[in-house]
């Protein structure tokens, strides 16, 4: 019998009782041959907890664990050389993990891994930060951590893979269970170029409360915690926070005054977080070896037309409007159409919203 994965799934035992077990008896095989009176004996075990263990004995797991084989999900135990080294040592580290794909590696653990994190609702500017950071890490051989939530999060691991890099997406449900559901696309990807990464078991359904826990894991996992856009109440703080309590650095891409989505990140700053200005210098930051991309930005400007051009180059990271465009350019409203039309179906510029344009990067 998997000892491992009948501790990790005895209803009602969650991850600090699992590690008060784990402490006091040393291995799960040991915790399964207690009996109860020896499981009182241990500070955090109750009568219920004691109780529940003991009813644990009489089901059968075996075929449960097998199951996960024949669906390709893997499981590790703390008690094993592969579990991810970084995790071991942080407070209420879990006691084990789930996962499609694969889990960082000790050749991944040499590497630098960064976690990409941010508001769900996020800007057109901060998921051209996020995608941009997770791209310019991975083509620098470094991975990307984040939680595949929508908006920041799913930006950083995009990028990673457009980058042709590894990301890691510790989820808040089991790995069988993509969620968002509209990210399953990105979720195939990332569990063939990475790992999707849970320590709930298979069939756990999203909830509110599962969410906050599971972003020590993404902090575990990371030398770095990125914060890119996040409102003053934010999960990602609370990644922070946990990156803070594991001795882990924090950086924060600086907002505008006044943006409720700047808030959190400004006031991190404002409390010591590094700040990101310009992706290259954070990465020789970290000493991370930056490729060099042959003058990118100059040789797309070579491939358009002298008026493409000009209306690729007023545009920035920050959405315009057509009325800014005509403004900076100086061309009538056909001429700017058309222009911008051209520039959307090469990929070179993205429409945010209705009459309001970002360079793609």
């Amino acid at each position: 019998m998997n000892y491992a994965y009948w501790l990790s799934n005895i209803p009602g035992i969650g991850i600090r009782s699992r590690n008060c077990l784990i402490a006091a008896a040393g291995t799960a095989e040991e915790v399964y041959r207690l009996t109860k009176r020896q499981l009182l004996a241990i500070c955090g075990i109750g009568e219920r907890q004691a109780c529940q263990i003991a009813e644990s004995k009489n089901r059968d797991y075996e075929k449960a664990f097998e199951s996960l084989k024949k669906r390709g999900i893997g499981f590790i135990s703390r008690e094993e050389r592969e579990f991810p080294d970084r995790l071991r040592e942080i407070p209420d580290a879990p006691y084990s993990l789930y996962f499609l794909g694969e889990l960082p590696g000790r050749e991944d653990m040499q590497k630098k891994l960064v976690a990409i994190v941010g508001a769900r609702r996020c800007s057109a500017y901060g998921h051209a930060v996020a995608e941009k950071l997770g791209r310019e890490l991975a083509a620098a051989g470094a991975g990307v951590v984040s939680g595949m939530a929508q908006g920041i999060d799913a930006s950083g691991h995009r990028g990673a893979l457009q980058g042709g890099g590894k990301t890691f997406a510790v989820l808040g449900s089991g790995v069988d269970v993509c969620y968002p559901a509209f990210s399953r696309e990105l979720y195939g990807e990332i569990a063939e170029h990475g790992g999707v990464i849970s320590e709930y078991p298979p069939g756990t359904q999203p909830k509110p409360g599962l969410f906050p826990a599971r972003n020590r894991i993404i902090s575990g996992l990371s030398d770095v915690v990125v914060v890119v856009e996040a409102r003053a109440r934010s999960g990602s703080l609370i990644t922070a926070d946990y990156a803070l309590e594991q001795g882990k650095d924090i950086y924060a891409v600086p907002g505008r005054l006044y943006d409720a989505l700047s808030e959190g990140c400004n006031r991190l700053i404002g409390q010591g977080a590094g700040m990101i200005f310009d992706v290259g210098e954070f990465l020789d930051e970290l000493k991370i070896c930056q490729m060099k991309h042959h003058g990118t930005e100059n040789f797309k400007k070579l491939l358009l037309e002298k008026d493409e051009n000009l209306v690729y180059s007023c545009l920035s990271l920050r959405p315009k409007s057509l009325e800014q465009v005509l403004d900076e350019t100086g061309l009538a409203v056909p001429d700017a159409a058309d222009i911008l039309a051209r520039l959307i179906r090469k990929k070179y510029i993205a429409e945010t919203a209705r009459n309001y344009y970002i360079r793609q990067i």
